[in-house]
């Protein structure tokens, strides 16, 4: 849900004022008791730069200094001890600091200071706390000499032939238990993928011998034998039992067991599945070495086919001879087979309110092979406030109705090879209806089909390749809005939102670290796409010597049709400063080139600056191209006819820098955190068009085109989903010129209250006058509000 809202900023602002000093005079220490202390502050001395990011952490929770913030709001907020906002006061407790002591001293002696000791101190002044941990380290201790003891020798050669690729402990580094523990899970992990179903952790321990005068370790490794054993068994896959319950987990009645092949028998009591939408992602075969790796594989596909609710691991079943095989069951509890899901979203900005209804209908598993079939309907509309209401106050409606067939497999003519292993591909066919229409200007209609398939090369690089697409769009001019743009010899308009138009294309993005969006780590993500059109037909064309229309296009069946190459890219720089702040940096630059049959792009290619997830200091489709002022049209009409429609380009370029940092931990329920941000670019006309004076793109002139705006923004982690409220400002404004760019800085005492720039914007961009006689035009308003679900990038 989005919404933008031009608030009575005074009101808000002296709000958000009131606030701060409210907490800014609170004093942290109001609620204690006459014997009771907050801890402030903790100091560690003595301990190596390696850890000492570490080491507090071992202070016991509470006994860590409190957020300010979510201290103040624990105490406006929650009332008889209860927390519901924020946290409770760190009270000083003697007995959890000298537990905090014991853990710095256990933390670095396993970090290899064997002779490490920790002391304490407490500092209290004015009912505040600082502890003081004072550690001498002693001397660090390395390892001197490694050995094993293995008795089974597969297991042993399995180990030495495993230990380079995960192995910590080496003789001359840091004696680290921690890493014995880490090498002990991966070689139990090793044990596992090999068929080694009975192996545990515990047949694996380590002697160490230490020499303290000489600071040396001599560690063994040794992995013991099943109790009466002389081996440890090696398992097989045999045969595997799949039940199905129904949408509430139950069996009820009966339920006819199908041997589906050699390994697979199929239970279904909610009667909905047929056996392939299962077994063809169970990645344990008959005949193979038991492997937990497979084992999660099969669990995770099976769960991202979004039509199970509950995926338990398998398990399996010793058979009672002494062959060394496994029976497999797999117990799957299915989500209901239909769901309906409404959406909404209101806009209000500058007296134009709208609202956007949504519902996507989805029925899983449509021919019982985990297909998924969705309708989705959504409707908007743009009322504008000056015009009355009802009907006769709509500005612009747009409606769009699609239905997606979606195959959790890749479907082609050619047999290929599962792709399921990094995660599961899909087969979607769509078709998409468009309906776009603004009163007194045009209606456009647009048909799209098209097939996609999805797949991913590894678990961070994901494919999509849409290898046709078929789309056919018309529009049709208002009678009276035809005249008028003839008389302003405005062609290009006409030509764009009233021609018809067949595109025909294929299309193709990558992405790198998808996965990882959601994360607060330091990685890079990067998205590019391509899309092609016209080419196939071209030749088509070109060899029929089919007809050309009145703009000398070749036609397809009496269609003109598009040619076009269109590339867009979104690179992202994420970086963790500690833990929950992170800085993100965001270039998504983009170009579109009409070619061979069209010289323009078809109208719904074509980019467009602004919005919540874009330059959010603009509205969508207010910004560009380039330092286009709209001040430029002599017919106030026009004007008003073309807003939202004129303000495109072939040439993109965006970027953000947003620094995300968190405030509190408890906030009603969410974790409250904040941004601070700066947007920058715009959109640019590839060639100098007389409707666009100012918008060609330039190398030369290419900052004085570029706007920018900066912001702050509060964010509410619900965990399943964020609430987004920005307030963003415009900083630089390149429809104007020179020095009046900088709007925010030379116009700053108009950025809450109407001035002499405010109201000459108004006299600009009239649209006609009040009935008092007063001029009628679009405002200037620095700041947007921005509500969304969801981080913009």
């Amino acid at each position: 849900m989005k919404a933008y809202i031009d608030l009575k900023h005074k009101g808000f602002t002296i709000l958000v004022i009131l606030l701060v000093i409210l907490l800014a005079g609170c004093s942290l220490t109001r609620r204690l008791k006459p014997n009771e202390s907050l801890v402030r502050k903790i100091t560690i001395k003595g301990v190596d730069k390696e850890f000492s990011e570490a080491a507090p952490t071992y202070v016991d929770k509470q006994q860590q200094p409190n957020n300010w913030i979510n201290l103040n709001l624990y105490y406006m907020f929650s009332k008889n001890g209860k927390k519901d906002v924020g946290e409770p006061p760190s009270i000083l407790d003697s007995s959890l600091v000298e537990y905090s002591r014991l853990q710095i001293e256990r933390f670095l002696q396993n970090k290899g200071y064997l002779k490490a000791k920790v002391t304490d101190s407490i500092i209290i002044k004015n009912k505040r706390a600082q502890l003081i941990f004072t550690a001498v380290e002693g001397p660090m201790f390395r390892v001197r000499k490694f050995q094993d003891s293995i008795l089974d020798k597969r297991v042993e050669a399995l180990y030495r032939v495993n230990r380079p690729k995960f192995s910590h402990i080496q003789p001359g580094g840091r004696f680290d238990t921690d890493s014995l523990a880490y090498d002990r899970d991966e070689f139990y992990q090793v044990m596992r993928r090999n068929g080694y179903y009975d192996f545990y952790r515990q047949y694996i321990n380590y002697n160490y011998d230490t020499t303290f005068n000489n600071s040396v370790v001599d560690v063994k490794m040794i992995i013991h034998n099943p109790i009466g054993k002389s081996a440890h068994p090696v398992y097989t896959i045999n045969n595997t039992l799949i039940t199905i319950t129904n949408s509430y987990g139950h069996t009820p009645g009966h339920a006819d067991t199908l041997q589906v092949d050699s390994q697979f028998r199929f239970v279904d009591f909610s009667k909905r599945f047929k056996p392939k939408a299962v077994t063809y992602y169970i990645f344990q075969k008959k005949g193979e070495l038991y492997d937990i790796d497979k084992q999660s594989l099969t669990t995770s596909r099976l769960s991202e086919l979004n039509v199970f609710r509950n995926v338990p691991n398998p398990t399996y079943q010793k058979l009672s001879d002494s062959s060394n095989k496994l029976n497999t069951k797999i117990d799957i509890v299915p989500l209901k087979r239909m769901s309906d899901r409404v959406e909404g979203e209101f806009i209000f900005n500058g007296g134009r309110y709208g609202y956007n209804i949504g519902n996507t209908f989805t029925n899983r598993n449509l021919f019982k092979r985990a297909e998924i079939l969705q309708l989705k309907l959504n409707w908007s509309v743009l009322f504008d406030n000056a015009n009355g209401s009802g009907s006769a106050g709509i500005q612009n409606q747009d409606f769009k109705a699609g239905i997606n067939l979606s195959y959790p497999r890749i479907i082609t003519p050619f047999n290929l090879p599962i792709l399921g292993k990094y995660g599961v591909p899909h087969t979607t066919f769509s078709t998409n209806y468009a309906l776009f229409f603004q009163k007194g200007l045009v209606q456009r209609e647009s048909f799209n089909n098209s097939v996609t398939y999805d797949f991913a090369e590894t678990g961070h690089k994901l494919h999509s390749l849409t290898p046709l697409n078929i789309e056919y769009s018309t529009g049709t001019i208002d009678p009276v809005a035809r005249q008028e743009l003839l008389k302003q010899n405005r062609y290009s308009y006409i030509f764009l939102i009233g021609r018809t138009v067949l595109t025909v294309g294929s299309q193709y993005s990558y992405q790198v670290n998808a996965d990882m969006l959601n994360s607060i780590g330091s990685f890079e993500y990067f998205r590019g796409s391509l899309d092609v059109a016209g080419n196939t037909l071209s030749l088509l064309a070109n060899a029929l010597n089919t007809k050309r229309d009145t703009a000398g296009q070749r036609t397809i069946f009496n269609t003109a049709f598009s040619q076009y190459a269109k590339a867009e890219i979104d690179y992202r720089i994420y970086r963790n400063l500690g833990g929950e702040r992170q800085i993100v940096f965001r270039i998504n630059p983009g170009i579109g080139v009409p070619y061979g049959n069209s010289n323009q792009m078809v109208f719904e290619k074509n980019f467009y600056a602004g919005g919540a997830n874009d330059n959010r200091a603009w509205l969508p489709r207010t910004l560009g191209p380039g330092q286009f002022n709209r001040a430029v049209y002599s017919d106030s009409t026009i004007r008003q006819r073309l807003k939202y429609l004129d303000q495109f380009g072939e040439i993109k370029i965006a970027g953000n820098l947003e620094y995300r940092y968190k405030i509190a931990d408890n906030f009603f329920g969410s974790k409250l955190k904040g941004a601070l941000f700066s947007d920058f670019g715009n959109v640019w006309r590839l060639h100098n068009e007389p409707d666009n004076p100012g918008g060609q793109f330039k190398f030369s002139n290419l900052f004085q085109s570029t706007a920018i705006g900066v912001g702050f923004g509060l964010r509410f982690d619900l965990t399943f989903f964020v609430f987004r409220l920005d307030a963003a400002f415009k900083f630089k404004d390149p429809q104007f010129n020179g020095g009046d760019q900088w709007v925010m800085i030379k116009h700053f005492n108009e950025l809450f209250h109407p001035g002499e720039f405010k109201q000459s914007f108004i006299n600009a961009n009239s649209t006609g006058r009040n009935p008092d006689g007063s001029i009628r035009g679009d405002s200037y308003n620095f700041m947007q509000l921005n509500f969304g679900i969801g981080l913009p990038f």
